[in-house]
């Protein structure tokens, strides 16, 4: 679980769920279906693009293009017990925002969930504040509690497989030696996660958003997504750490 495999997951995960809002926002102005698919489905796939050849950069070098190609088997394009959850749990976020949240706004079901995540994520009152300032809801605070509640069970999910995540991750560095050493790469990944925790999981971001952020892919994609990236980033954290020190049976 390097750092370039992470990012490169996480631009993949970010642009498909980014324009997956995008066409919904398309569509909901009036657009043309398959205009809308053409339109953003080519920013789609030039942004993902973009973002994986500039993270795959050093690979694909001269003179590292053989090594890469040899390193790439198809196992490597297989998403693991883990990713898969996390996957599912993000088309479940997306379409919580899109089709479930909005039907919830205001009654005791958004009142529950509200009550129950704010006593355990901070961010969820600070949230709501930046919310109530721009007099928004729109299922808003129903789509975030429910993307905090899976954030927090696949967190809780996959923290029950780090010994055999870091096991992998030991195997990995073992047959190819990082260009990052093992505890460098532990403390990148520390150093985003208490940050993103910060602004996040505490909400120190979203008091400094301006209201046209919430209605629009930014506010989306921190609601819906950026809660379960962190718990994704939170693991591979530990994981790694855990990779780095001497496995004590």
């Amino acid at each position: 679980m390097g750092v370039a495999r992470l990012l490169a997951k996480g631009w993949l995960v970010f642009c498909a769920f980014a324009g997956a809002h995008a066409i919904h926002l398309a569509l909901a102005r009036g657009e043309p279906p398959l205009d809308a698919l053409q339109e953003i489905g080519v920013c789609i796939f030039l942004f993902a693009a973009m973002g994986l050849l500039f993270i795959a950069g050093f690979g694909l070098a001269p003179g590292g293009r053989a090594g890469f190609l040899r390193r790439l088997k198809p196992q490597h394009l297989t998403p693991g017990f883990n990713e898969v959850v996390f996957l599912v749990f993000v088309v479940s976020s997306f379409a919580n925002q899109l089709f479930v949240a909005p039907l919830y706004m205001g009654s005791p079901a958004e009142h529950a969930v509200q009550a129950t995540l704010s006593f355990f994520v901070p961010g969820q009152n600070a949230l709501q504040n930046a919310l109530e300032t721009c007099s928004l809801d729109g299922g808003r605070i129903f789509a975030s509690g429910t993307a905090w509640l899976l954030a927090i069970i696949f967190l809780a999910s996959a923290l029950s497989r780090v010994r055999m995540a870091s096991g992998i991750i030991r195997i990995e560095r073992m047959a190819r030696a990082p260009t990052i050493g093992p505890t460098t790469t532990a403390v990148i990944f520390g150093i985003v996660a208490i940050v993103s925790f910060q602004l996040l999981f505490v909400g120190s971001a979203y008091p400094w958003l301006a209201c046209s952020a919430f209605t629009d892919i930014t506010g989306a994609v921190l609601i819906g997504l950026a809660p379960l990236m962190l718990s994704y980033l939170i693991f591979a954290a530990l994981a790694t750490l855990r990779a780095s020190a001497p496995d004590h049976k």
